[in-house]
């Protein structure tokens, strides 16, 4: 098999190339690749991505690359468009035409955010931000141009390698007595590495059906089992932290909670990011662990690296 990954140095790419690595060939791209025949990575370019693929006709497509900056998309919202929604429609349409898997990432923030009941995939989307709309956009496209294809939606992302909030919460409880964080959105934080290791499971599956078979297509949600609001989310960091390293500076005896009014942002944050598992573990045979299972190992490579 020969798997084409886009976005490779982001935080699901970097563990999508250790992932997929068993399956076949890994042609992996950034940005900045660019192939002898004019194909790139880039997903602002998009002849270059139609080049990329009609040159290396992949079997399978995983895209992990996106405009993520949420606040930046909102004063860059064309920019957002060309990477978001349509760059994801050209994927669609060239894996169409090379018979090719197309997997993608989307995001809880297609919803509106209310209630507090798990979204389910074919519940009412509403996205608050330009972000949101565009990851949306970016489904429907997918969908109106590629049979085989599998998107899976996520929330709360977080890797050990580059910044994350548990990194900015240990470095802030480390110069100050009290945090504030807020306690009214609620979600599953989940590891890049879980992400890759499950889309991993899900293409072996997929390679084991005939050509004429498209079961498992279409919209997952994939988000560590479990919930909490980042205010819960920060107190388990400090208190797991101080158990696995006891001689941390932290300073921080008080993590107090507010409501995201608290914190204005040019982009609206969804308050229930909770997102409905069954699809995925019940179409797939998979198991997802608690959201803390994934933050403590993430904890401890940070803080002991030694131990893993």
């Amino acid at each position: 098999m020969r798997l084409l990954l886009l976005g490779r140095n982001g935080q699901v790419g970097w563990e999508l190339q250790r992932s997929l690595a068993p399956l076949g060939e890994v042609i992996a791209l950034d940005r900045h690749s660019t192939l002898p025949d004019g194909g790139s990575g880039d997903l602002s370019d998009l002849e270059g991505l139609r080049a990329a693929v009609r040159g290396l006709r992949p079997d399978v497509i995983v895209n992990a690359a996106a405009f993520t900056a949420v606040d930046r998309a909102e004063s860059e919202p064309e920019q957002t468009h060309a990477i978001n929604a349509e760059a994801p429609g050209v994927l669609a349409e060239a894996a169409q035409a090379a018979g090719a898997w197309l997997v993608h990432y989307s995001t809880d923030y297609v919803f509106d955010g209310s209630g507090s009941t798990p979204w389910v995939e074919e519940d009412a989307t509403g996205p608050l931000s330009v972000y949101g709309s565009t990851k949306l956009e970016g489904e429907q496209r997918i969908a109106a141009a590629c049979e085989r294809h599998l998107i899976l939606r996520t929330s709360w992302v977080y890797a050990a390698r580059g910044g994350n909030f548990a990194k900015t919460m240990l470095r802030l409880a480390a110069e100050r007595e009290r945090l504030t964080v807020i306690d009214d959105q609620y979600g599953a934080p989940t590891g890049a590495e879980l992400i890759a290791d499950v889309t991993a499971l899900v293409l072996r599956q997929l390679s084991a059906q005939s050509p004429s078979t498209f079961a498992g297509a279409g919209i997952h949600h994939l988000a560590a089992a479990g919930e909490t609001t980042w205010n819960g989310y920060a107190r388990f960091v400090l208190d797991t932290a101080r158990e696995l390293r006891p001689d941390l500076p932290l300073k921080a005896e008080e993590v107090t909670p507010v409501p995201t009014s608290a914190f204005p942002m040019p982009a609206r944050r969804p308050l229930n990011s909770r997102l409905d598992t069954r699809r995925l573990r019940g179409t797939f045979n998979l198991a997802l662990p608690p959201w803390q299972q994934g933050v403590r190992r993430m904890l401890t490579e940070i803080l002991n690296p030694e131990a893993v």
